[in-house]
């Protein structure tokens, strides 16, 4: 009866502009966000199914919450996206806010047959996905359709590794051992790093190094402040190879640095920064300085004043609804994103070197492959993730 059934099933998805390949078809919605956009195309290079990269841009209406935009793609700015048209894709992988109402957009034109994965948070009502892959830091809820990781989902291909240890070993030959790497972020939602505290990190990694006899591999980030970098480099006294972080730049050494440094110091304020270091097997040591406070607007604080009073007011129970609903974003907990590193032997605070990497191998993207295969092979389990 199911052989007789399937081809209308078939030419009724076909006609609704469904794919019915067995091979799903695979659609990731691209931002502006670097590191989610990384996390989300190394997520869809790890399933191994064929996938389009689709390119989002966004009007004034991308600030309205999503609660209000629902399964729209009114805040789109249509000409200057990739093409969204059937045939509808079997599975779409996005991340953060922005791109939350038009992957459910994306489902509602193709019948309710697209299956969503949305990655870190969704600042929407986390039963219209199929799935949420989340982090420590972002707090959201235990449910059914939330895969809670240890860490992001970045991945380096061992061969671009090996390239660029090839291109750099060389250059960096001069340099006594060990070499330490240097991983520098910048300005975040949570913290500021000013010239003060570049400053302080030069001075204070310049002396450990100096201890270990070794030199130091030192590279900003996009995020890295013009005079926060100069303050930096200006506290560096020890040998060095700098590097000031250059917009497509083909000579920046980052990757570099990844496959040669003997061990790791990255800052408090990046998640990726550090799992990067963590995925090399060697060594990492957190610099952690006071969380962000002067010079943030007045409006964040009174926002995270407000989701604070919010959780002391209404309770636990009632705090998480409001998470779940996406009618509140809690500020992002660094702290216990880096205690979970922390309690897998993976980073170190800065000061408590370890002397060998005894951490154990993270199984995150192996984790979260297994669960969209499951997803893809049993159908959603979005429908049970709302009733709890």
């Amino acid at each position: 009866m199911s052989g007789a059934s399937q081809p209308t099933a078939d030419v009724e998805l076909a006609r609704a502009g469904v794919p019915t390949a067995r091979v799903p078809r695979v659609w990731v919605l691209l931002g502006k966000g670097a590191g989610g956009n990384a996390q989300m195309l190394a997520l869809a290079e790890a399933l191994g199914w064929p996938y389009e990269a689709k390119r989002l841009a966004y009007n004034i209406l991308n600030l309205c919450p999503n609660l209000v935009l629902g399964s729209t793609a009114v805040s789109l700015r249509r000409k200057r996206c990739s093409p969204l048209r059937p045939p509808w894709p079997d599975l779409v992988i996005a991340a953060s806010r922005r791109s939350a109402p038009i992957a459910q957009w994306i489902k509602k034109r193709s019948g309710g047959h697209t299956r969503l994965v949305h990655l870190l948070h969704a600042q929407a009502p986390l039963h219209r996905f199929d799935l949420i892959i989340t982090l420590p830091q972002y707090r959201l809820p235990a449910r059914s359709n939330v895969l809670h990781l240890t860490a992001p989902l970045n991945r380096i291909d061992p061969h671009r590794l090996e390239q660029a240890a090839a291109r750099w070993a060389p250059r960096l030959r001069h340099l006594p051992r060990p070499l330490i790497a240097l991983l520098v972020g910048g300005n975040s939602s949570s913290y500021i790093l000013d010239r003060v505290t570049a400053h302080r990190l030069g001075r204070e990694v310049s002396r450990y190094v100096q201890a270990t006899g070794g030199a130091l591999l030192l590279t900003t980030s996009p995020r890295t402040r013009r005079d926060a970098v100069k303050a930096l480099f200006e506290a560096v006294d020890c040998p060095t190879y700098r590097y000031a972080w250059c917009p497509e730049d083909p000579d920046n050494p980052y990757l570099g640095f990844l496959r040669l440094a003997d061990r790791f110091i990255v800052t408090a304020d990046s998640a990726s920064l550090a799992i990067e270091a963590c995925a090399t097997g060697k060594p990492v040591a957190v610099y952690y300085w006071p969380g962000r406070r002067r010079g943030r607007r007045r409006a964040d604080h009174r926002a995270d004043a407000g989701v604070q009073a919010a959780g002391n007011r209404l309770g636990e129970s009632a705090f998480q609804w409001l998470v779940y609903w996406g009618l509140i974003k809690p500020a992002r907990d660094f702290a216990a994103y880096h205690r979970v590193l922390e309690e897998r032997g993976l980073i170190t605070a800065f000061g408590e070197q370890a002397a060998s990497a005894t951490g154990q191998p993270l199984d995150d993207m192996e984790r979260a492959v297994a669960r969209i295969r499951q997803l893809m092979s049993r159908g959603s389990i979005a429908a049970e993730a709302g009733k709890n």
